[in-house]
């Protein structure tokens, strides 16, 4: 009862995530395609990507919310948290690297693409009846 309660909680806070994700993710998408263009092709690549994963899942995260509303399962609610967790540690470390000197912060990207990854992966039991 009370994991469920927890995840109630986080389904509940989950459009500021989505809100402040989605409107960062268009803001910096117009920064980097004209300021960012002067920054190294390393650092584009990097940031490209980060933006990719980041925007890409702000989507499926709306997506998930709104399969919340219609059907409260754990499932949903944990990919979600798999997912969000992936987003800032995957797309946050990747920022921080760029914009900062701190480069060993990318550590944590390998785990954030992995909580990406079993994010989609607990959907699987989406499909399975009680």
């Amino acid at each position: 009862m009370m994991l469920a309660t927890n995840f109630g909680r986080f389904m509940a806070l989950l459009p500021i995530f989505i809100g402040v994700s989605g409107s960062f993710s268009v803001l910096f998408g117009a920064w980097l395609s004209h300021a960012g263009q002067g920054l190294l092709p390393a650092d584009i690549e990097r940031l490209n990507h980060a933006h990719f994963y980041q925007f890409l899942h702000t989507i499926v995260l709306l997506v998930l919310y709104v399969a919340y509303q219609y059907r409260s399962q754990l499932i949903i609610a944990l990919s979600a948290l798999l997912i969000t967790i992936g987003v800032i540690c995957f797309s946050g470390s990747l920022y921080v690297k760029t914009f900062s000197s701190y480069s060993e912060i990318t550590v944590i990207a390998p785990w954030g693409g992995m909580s990406l990854a079993l994010g989609w992966l607990v959907l699987i039991f989406l499909g399975k009846r009680k």
